[in-house]
């Protein structure tokens, strides 16, 4: 029996990075889980897993989600707002567009997805929410970016108080992990090589972050081992913001 045994879960931008990492993690761990995306079906997505192609910053969409998970599941007991994007612009540089597509994905869709679907929830839920280190400490050309996740930080305390006892509900914010993501932010230096190098030699476990890494809070977050645990940011980092910028190394 997994942690997650008897339990539904809907994971948005289950596709690849973070998002895979938790559906698998979840599976693994014994909950039915449904993902989604805004292309089609990946094709090494395990069978048992159900995709739903949808944009969550479309509200019919969304709704149609829910249906779906109504039909399949008939309630839901963990949500995972994963879905995101990233725009690698200061604010001069940032259209309307930009804001409609960036805020679209990564601010109102999570208020969507949660004013859908806690109705529908089970006593005892959890609600895990992706924000970023990004959403207290400003990366360099990701004025948006950087905002929406404090968006996402401010909406899930919340939605812990507003919604407690029935739901739990806490962020993720995690550090540099390896995805295309982080890739393209590095790809903003004047030597993207040496931006990365500093930036390992950063960390206190000189490594950058992987989704596995993610997904192992994620599974304590929807499980029952946290049940006391709500309107929470935590940070998962490596030490990077902890860590006075003096360069040890010069001493």
């Amino acid at each position: 029996m997994g942690k997650l045994s008897q339990k539904t879960a809907l994971v948005t931008g289950g596709r690849q990075g973070i998002g895979r990492g938790i559906v698998d993690r979840f599976v693994a761990e014994g909950a039915q889980v449904m993902t989604c995306g805004r292309g089609e079906r990946p094709a090494d997505l395990p069978d048992e897993v159900l995709w739903v192609q949808a944009n969550v910053a479309n509200e019919t969409a969304v709704n149609r989600l829910r249906d779906k998970i109504i039909e399949h599941f008939g309630t839901l007991s963990i949500l995972v707002n994963n879905a995101g994007i990233q725009i690698e612009k200061t604010i001069t540089q940032t259209s309307n567009e930009d804001w409609d597509t960036l805020m679209g994905a990564n601010a109102k869709g999570v208020f969507l997805l949660c004013r859908a679907l806690i109705p529908h929830m089970a006593e005892g839920s959890s609600i895990i929410n992706i924000g970023s280190i990004s959403g207290e400490t400003a990366d360099p050309g990701l004025a948006l970016y950087n905002a929406s996740k404090a968006f996402v930080h401010g909406l899930t305390r919340s939605i812990a108080v507003d919604h407690g006892p029935k739901i739990r509900c806490n962020a993720i914010a995690p550090g540099w992990i390896m995805t295309g993501m982080a890739d393209a932010a590095f790809a903003l230096a004047n030597n993207p090589k040496a931006a990365e190098n500093d930036a390992i030699q950063r960390h206190a476990v000189k490594r950058f972050g992987t989704p596995t890494d993610i997904a192992n809070l994620a599974l304590w977050l929807a499980s029952d081992e946290s049940s006391f645990a709500t309107g929470q940011v935590y940070k998962i980092d490596g030490g990077l913001t902890v860590a006075s910028p003096i360069n040890t190394n010069l001493f």
